[in-house]
């Protein structure tokens, strides 16, 4: 693999490769908080759908340049994830307008993908016979996902459902009365906001309506960044060295953590759709929020490879990851959705959109800060 860069060599603090997922979740979040700040600032503008351009790929041969490859693959990452969350930024925010459920399709949505693509890992992983043209493949099936939600982003102004909320969205801007928003807790949707249309969103009143969720938001995506993948990735089986089975050498990594992982994760999200419990100004949430902090020692303790400085193992056996992994994904999906679905719907009518999208820098600012301190983990590890 061309991310397994200078093995042979020798490097002080360790080699990229080792820190390779940490980079490159740093690389993939840092840019993306930077793109969604703008994002916020252009909420109010109109950008038309023909905006969205579809990428191009060349296939070359970089083993002769591995550290180059490496670079530019950072380079690379940070520029699509920015781009990608200065479009889901603003998709969150539209789906601000929308009753509760959708957005709680949008976030699911987000989880499916996930699911889909450790599922081609897998398949890969058995039918592959070529790295080259793996990645190809990859990269066409991604193009032609690509090309799906450009047909539906264009659809969507069509449709009457749509439409509906949409234009209420304008009239309320313009200072009509929209229709009752779906309820959160017994009560209806927060009255419309005495504050007009104006180019940059007032921020105050949004961040006194949901800070704390907001909070929440960032701490529970930054614990699970924090662990997934840098550490779980490389919890091995506990009997690697005395076994040579494709379970043990190629599909345990893929399987417990990335596949498991991003199932759980999409059960948890799915959750949301029948049980929204605790409620948006509930105490417990938080709290639940918080607690999941214990789940980082617990990883940090099971069999992580290589270990250069806590040599301490304390679940060796092959079942711990795989809870601890089902359980971080579980309350990721379901304790990460409902402060996102929750936060459009507490605030003013007119300040849903611009809300989803402050939401969304909660939950990129997570996974920025998390990012970061996987690499301090990994190293103390």
């Amino acid at each position: 693999d061309k991310v397994q860069i200078c093995r042979s060599a020798p490097e002080q603090g360790g080699k990229p490769s080792e820190y390779f997922e940490s980079y490159l979740a740093i690389a993939s979040t840092v840019p993306s908080v930077l793109c969604l700040v703008l994002n916020y600032l252009l909420v109010n503008r109109q950008f038309s759908p023909q905006d969205i351009k579809v990428d191009t790929a060349v296939q070359v041969d970089s083993s002769g340049c591995r550290e180059q490859f490496f670079f530019g693959t950072l380079a690379s990452v940070a520029m699509v994830s920015g781009a990608s969350n200065l479009f889901s930024g603003s998709v969150f925010g539209i789906s601000g307008h929308f009753p509760m459920r959708i957005s709680q399709a949008l976030i699911s949505g987000q989880a499916m993908g996930g699911t889909i693509s450790a599922i081609a890992s897998i398949v890969d992983l058995a039918a592959a016979k070529d790295v080259t043209d793996s990645a190809l493949a990859y990269f066409l099936t991604a193009d032609v996902f690509i090309l799906l939600c450009i047909i539906m982003y264009l659809l969507l102004p069509k449709l009457a459902y749509s439409r509906h909320y949409m234009l209420a969205a304008e009239y309320n801007s313009a200072g009509s009365q929209p229709e009752p928003r779906d309820e959160v807790d017994g009560q209806e949707g927060a009255p419309t906001s005495t504050v007009s249309s104006v180019s940059i969103p007032p921020l105050k009143p949004i961040l006194q309506k949901t800070w704390l969720l907001g909070f929440c938001v960032f701490y529970v995506f930054f614990i699970s960044i924090t662990v997934f993948p840098a550490v779980s990735s490389g919890i091995q089986v506990e009997e690697l060295l005395k076994s040579g089975s494709p379970w043990t050498t190629t599909y345990f990594t893929p399987i417990t953590s990335f596949f498991l992982y991003n199932v759980a994760d999409f059960c948890g999200r799915q959750a949301t759709a029948w049980l929204q419990v605790p409620g948006p100004t509930s105490r417990v949430l938080p709290a639940l929020v918080l607690s999941r902090t214990v789940l980082v020692p617990l990883l940090m303790f099971c069999n992580y490879q290589p270990r250069d400085h806590l040599h301490t193992v304390l679940f060796s056996h092959d079942l711990f990851p795989v809870f601890f992994i089902c359980l971080l994904g579980i309350t990721n999906g379901y304790l990460g959705t409902l402060p996102m679905i929750y936060g459009p719907k507490v605030v003013p009518r007119d300040l849903a959109e611009p809300t989803g999208v402050v939401m969304s820098f909660f939950l990129t600012l997570g996974l920025a800060v998390g990012s970061a301190l996987s690499v301090l983990i990994v190293h103390f590890i």
